[in-house]
């Protein structure tokens, strides 16, 4: 194996949130201090400010804080009446918290497939899905690109559904012109230290444009008490805490920056797949010509190898990888009882046995990208590549 690099690289991480917050440790640091002294670790005025902050970033009238973006996509289905009985339309092709919200309140979720090209659900596909127990759809903005909100809202109306966008992967996405968080419903969002805005833990929003539905989630959020030990609803405790949050105010300054950064990122890796002939060895993912991308990952598709096998020979090299995600929602054990089967979303199982995603994050060099796709061709050129997969 040839790791030879004159411009000095020999591994790069698959992320790496220091370098990101190395260089504002001082502000974090002052705001966290802040926090300690005034001893309001529970609500106070940097909620508030977070929760208005988020707001106008998703051009949304209203942010609610919780403890995570799973409890935000809970608390928008609790809040929207989901029941016992109801379904809602979710890809499979997404994270956990997607659909376990749908089925911790006893509704059943229903798997869309994906379009191949963008890995957000198909459009033209919900029509067929829809029956009169249908509440609603929660499209995916996956890897930071938006679905197709046009027609998934189109079809809502038309239907009379909730929308609720999961932006956990997209804040500061766009469709059309609108902010991701802003075209449904709810918008909910995740702070977890991976997310393109991470915090240091756990961490969540939720907005809305709708008055009610946002006091009902805050409702939701806190027990379902108000006034203090009086609850109208039966609530959960899903608080931010106040450290995340002052933490956050300050990251929040410097999120556009980190987006151009995550694109230009993106579009040196395109570039560089070209120039070292790779393009017809994987399917690189395109950039949202309707709106903004905001690459909370660069997945590409292994197509002529086998994806698990390439992904070893990149870690020998000390390329950082992950998967998202290797085993679909329709069949994890967990949702066996809803009676998929293999074969019954072929563009979500395909992506499953193909996607790998590459290292992608503010203050990743180009150097470090020079190197990832060499590594990616020597792969693909060595006689020690990855036995092809059987035709």
């Amino acid at each position: 194996m040839n790791t030879h690099n004159s411009n000095g690289v020999t591994q790069v991480p698959l992320l790496d949130v220091n370098r990101s917050n190395a260089p504002i440790l001082d502000e974090i640091n002052d705001a966290i201090q802040s926090i300690l002294v005034s001893g309001r670790f529970v609500g106070g005025p940097d909620i508030q400010k977070l929760e208005e902050a988020m707001a106008e970033v998703c051009c949304a009238r209203f942010g609610i804080a919780c403890a995570s973006g799973s409890d935000a996509l809970l608390l928008a289905l609790m809040a929207l009446g989901v029941k016992s009985g109801d379904e809602v339309i979710v890809p499979s092709f997404t994270f956990f918290a997607s659909v376990s919200c749908i089925t911790r309140l006893g509704a059943r979720p229903v798997f869309v497939d994906i379009d191949p090209l963008t890995f957000n659900l198909d459009v033209n596909k919900i029509n067929a899905l829809i029956t009169p127990q249908t509440r609603g759809i929660i499209p995916v903005h996956l890897f930071g690109r938006c679905a197709d909100m046009t027609e998934i809202n189109r079809i809502a109306q038309r239907h009379n559904l909730f929308v609720v966008e999961d932006v956990c992967q997209s804040i500061g996405a766009t469709h059309a012109g609108q902010s991701a968080g802003s075209i449904g419903d709810v918008g909910c969002f995740s702070f977890y230290p991976t997310k393109n805005l991470g915090g240091f833990g756990d961490g969540g929003l939720i907005t809305t444009n709708d008055e009610k539905l946002a006091a009902s989630m805050r409702l939701y959020a806190n027990h379902g008490m108000n006034p203090r030990y009086y609850h109208k609803v039966i609530g959960i405790n899903s608080r931010l805490d106040t450290l995340q949050a002052a933490g956050l105010i300050v990251k929040l300054k410097y999120l556009h920056d980190w987006t151009v950064a995550r694109r230009e990122n993106s579009r040196r890796y395109r570039q560089l797949f070209v120039q070292h002939n790779l393009v017809g060895k994987f399917d690189l993912p395109a950039d949202d010509s309707r709106g903004t991308h905001v690459w909370n990952q660069f997945t590409i598709r292994v197509r002529d190898l086998s994806r698990d096998e390439f992904r070893n020979e990149l870690a020998k090299r000390k390329v950082g990888t992950e998967v998202y995600y290797p085993v679909p929602m329709h069949l994890q054990e967990c949702f066996s009882y809803l009676g998929y089967k293999a074969g019954d979303l072929p563009e979500t199982e395909r992506a499953a046995n193909q996607v790998i995603s590459l290292p992608n994050f503010p203050g990743l060099t180009q150097k470090e990208q020079e190197y990832v796709v060499r590594c990616c061709a020597e792969i693909c050129d060595s006689s020690a590549h990855p036995r092809r997969k059987a035709s």
